[in-house]
């Protein structure tokens, strides 16, 4: 469900951000208050990021050993047969 919640951040968070920019740009070109913004969105978008890279790596992980004990058995059974 985190996972989930992150891989929706990394197209959300940057959507925000062009949206503070457009606000910022309207109301007060002359104050760029959006870098604040910029800073913690991009934090938590490289958190998320993070979390979304872990879960690929542990889902190919165990894909790939799935794949190792089906070809291991599948030799097993044609040596023995």
């Amino acid at each position: 469900m985190r996972t989930l919640r992150s891989l929706k951040f990394l197209f959300v968070g940057p959507m925000i951000l062009l949206m503070l920019v457009v606000i910022n740009w309207m109301t007060s070109p002359g104050d760029w208050w959006v870098q604040w913004a910029a800073l913690g969105i991009g934090i938590a978008w490289v958190i998320s990021l993070m979390r979304v890279l872990a879960a690929v790596v542990v889902a190919g992980g165990l894909a790939a050993f799935v794949a190792y004990l089906r070809q291991r058995d599948l030799r097993q059974r044609n040596f023995s047969g």
